[in-house]
C-alpha cells in the first residue's frame, strides 16, 4: 500500500506537531506494509525523491506565504503526478490551498483527512473560505479527529460525524533515548533539582504571557525551551516584572530536550486558545511520567490531561489559577508523583505510536476494500 501525505510544510524545513504526526505515520507504517511519501512546499525550491529517515519526501517551490497559507504554482503538477502513483492520498488540515489543489487536479484516489485544528486566528478570511472548506470536507472519503474533545467542540467537525473517526496522536517512546549523564549533570547544575518545564514554539496561542504573569510574587523555577515570534516580547515581560526564576533556553537539540524532560518536576502547558488542538509536548510529559498542568480550552489537551488524575486543569487566561495549581503540585511531591504515574499509564493505554499507526492502517484498508 502506498500513501501520499500532503501538507504545506515538512521536515527538515519546518518542525511542528503536524510534521511530527506525518513522520510517525510514515515511519511506523513500514511495519504494516505501508510505503509513505510526503509532498510539501519549500523555500529551498522544488526537489524530488529526497530521503528523510526511512521514507521519501518531495517539495514544490514555495512562491508565496500569506495568512499562514503557503502557495505554489508548480505543486499542481507535482501533486497530480504523485497522487496518480499512490493508493491513498492523506491530507492534513488546515491548509486552504490544499483544497484548491485537490479540486484543480480532480483527485480520484481514496482520501483521508486528518483534521488537526480549526481555523482560529484568520476569522475574516474564514468567512470567505467557508464554502470551499465545506465542499472539500464533503468530498474527502474519511476524516480523522485527534481527540473526542475536539470532535465535540469544533464548529466544523460536527457536520461530518458520520464519516469521522477518533485517532489520538501517538508517540514512539523508542524515539526518545535516555540522555547522557554529562548532559543531565550540566542542566541540573544550571537549573537546580526541581523545575517546571514548558517545551514548544513560542506562539500567540501558547499562553506563555499568562505563565509569566503567574510567577508574580512566587519563586517557582520555570524553564521555557523553544523559540518563536513571541520570544522577545515574553523576555521583555519577565524583565519588566523583575523575574529571575524564569529560564529562557531558546531552541535546543533533541538531546537537551530529552534531558530536560527527564529532570523536570512537572510540565506546565498554559495554551489558552483553540489553535492548540492537541499538545504534543504535553503528551511527551505524560510519556515521561510527569504531572501535568494545562488549561481547559475544549481540545485534546484535556484528553491528555485529566483533572485530578494525571495533573491539574485550570481555566484559560487565569494566571492566579495557574499559579495555585503549580504551587499545589510543588508543595505535595507525593501527589505530583501519583499524577505523573497516572499520566504515564494513560499514555501507554491511548497514545502510543503503534496504536495510532495501526488505527490509520485500518482506515486505509477499509477505504481500499470499498
Amino acid at each position: 500500500m502506498k500513501v501520499l501525505h500532503f501538507f504545506k510544510c515538512y521536515y527538515p524545513d519546518s518542525v511542528g506537531g503536524v510534521e511530527q504526526v506525518i513522520c510517525q505515520l510514515a515511519e511506523g507504517g513500514r511495519a504494516h506494509g505501508v510505503t509513505s511519501e510526503v509532498l510539501s512546499l519549500s523555500k529551498r525550491g522544488s526537489f524530488r525523491n529526497q530521503p528523510y529517515a526511512h521514507h521519501i519526501t518531495h517539495a514544490a517551490k514555495l512562491d508565496l506565504y500569506l495568512a499562514s497559507t503557503g502557495l505554489s504554482l508548480s505543486v499542481f503538477n507535482d501533486f497530480r503526478e504523485l497522487a496518480s502513483q499512490a493508493d491513498i492520498v492523506h491530507y492534513h488540515f488546515p491548509w486552504p490551498f490544499m483544497d484548491l489543489v485537490h479540486f484543480a487536479t480532480n483527485c480520484q484516489k481514496p482520501t483521508v483527512l486528518t483534521y488537526h485544528s480549526d481555523i482560529v486566528k484568520q476569522k475574516m478570511l474564514l468567512q470567505l473560505y467557508r464554502p470551499l472548506l465545506h465542499r472539500f470536507m464533503h468530498s474527502v472519503d474519511h476524516i480523522v479527529a485527534t481527540s473526542p474533545n475536539y470532535m465535540v467542540t469544533s464548529p466544523i467537525l460536527h457536520h461530518y460525524q458520520h464519516k469521522t473517526s477518533i485517532i489520538p496522536i501517538g508517540l514512539d517512546r523508542a524515539a526518545y533515548p535516555p540522555s547522557d549523564i554529562a548532559r543531565r549533570k550540566y542542566w541540573k547544575q544550571h537549573l537546580g533539582e526541581r523545575f517546571f518545564l514548558f517545551v514548544g514554539a513560542i506562539r500567540y496561542y501558547k499562553g506563555l504571557h499568562i505563565l509569566v504573569e503567574a510567577m508574580r510574587d512566587v519563586d517557582l523555577p520555570v524553564v521555557i525551551m523553544g523559540a518563536g515570534p513571541m520570544e522577545d516580547e515574553l523576555r521583555q515581560q519577565a524583565v519588566k516584572m523583575g523575574l529571575n526564576n524564569i529560564h529562557f533556553l531558546g531552541r535546543l537539540p533533541d538531546e537537551d530536550k530529552f534531558a530536560l524532560l527527564e529532570l523536570c518536576y512537572g510540565i506546565v502547558f498554559p495554551s489558552h486558545l483553540r489553535s492548540e488542538a492537541f499538545g504534543i509536548s504535553l503528551l511527551e510529559g505524560a510519556m515521561y511520567g510527569k504531572p501535568l498542568i494545562s488549561s481547559e480550552i475544549g481540545t485534546g489537551t484535556t484528553y491528555i490531561n485529566i483533572h485530578q488524575e494525571t495533573g491539574l486543569v485550570v481555566p484559560p487566561s487565569d494566571p492566579v489559577a495557574l499559579r495555585e495549581a503549580m504551587l499545589a503540585l510543588w508543595q505535595d511531591p507525593v501527589l505530583a508523583e501519583r499524577y505523573g504515574q497516572n499520566a504515564q499509564q494513560r499514555y501507554q493505554k491511548l497514545f502510543t505510536a503503534d496504536r495510532m499507526v495501526g488505527q490509520y492502517v485500518d482506515v486505509y484498508s477499509k477505504l481500499l476494500s470499498c
